[in-house]
C-alpha cells in the first residue's frame, strides 16, 4: 500500500529515527515532530492518515493533546496510536476512553511491532 502518512510525536530522537526508517520501509510517507504545540500547523498543511503519539512530551502533555485532536471536527477522524512507556493500566485506559486508536508499551515493543500496530489500524 502507498501514499499512506504517518505523523510520529516523539521526543525520543534515537526512537523517532528508527520508526521513520521502520515506516518509510513500509511505504509511508513520516512527518516527525517532537512538540504537541507544532502538530495543528503540520495538519493544516499536510494529508495525515494516522498519528504516532509519545505521552510525554515537553510542553503540552500527550494526554491532553489527544484530548484537544478528539474534540476538534477537522482533526477528530485521524487515529492515534499512542506510543509510551506509561504502561500502567489506569494510563491506557485513560488514553483508549479518551479516543486512542491504540496503545502501544514503547519498552515491551519493537519499532516494527509499532509499524504493524499502526497498519493493522488501516484494517
Amino acid at each position: 500500500m502507498s501514499g499512506r502518512s504517518v505523523l510520529l510525536i516523539e521526543d525520543d530522537e534515537l526512537l523517532s529515527g528508527l520508526l521513520v526508517k521502520k515506516f518509510s520501509e513500509k511505504g509511508f510517507k513520516v512527518y516527525t515532530t517532537y512538540r504537541a504545540e507544532e502538530v495543528r500547523t503540520i495538519l493544516e498543511n499536510t494529508h495525515i492518515d494516522i498519528i504516532g503519539l509519545d505521552l510525554l512530551l515537553p510542553g503540552l502533555d500527550g494526554f491532553t493533546f489527544l484530548e484537544e485532536m478528539k474534540k476538534d471536527e477537522k482533526f477528530k477522524h485521524i487515529p492515534i496510536l499512542i506510543m509510551s512507556n506509561l504502561g500502567q493500566r489506569e494510563e491506557i485506559e485513560r488514553g483508549l476512553l479518551l479516543g486512542a486508536a491504540g496503545y502501544i508499551v514503547k519498552a515491551n515493543s519493537s519499532p516494527s511491532s509499532i509499524v504493524e500496530k499502526a497498519e493493522e489500524l488501516f484494517g
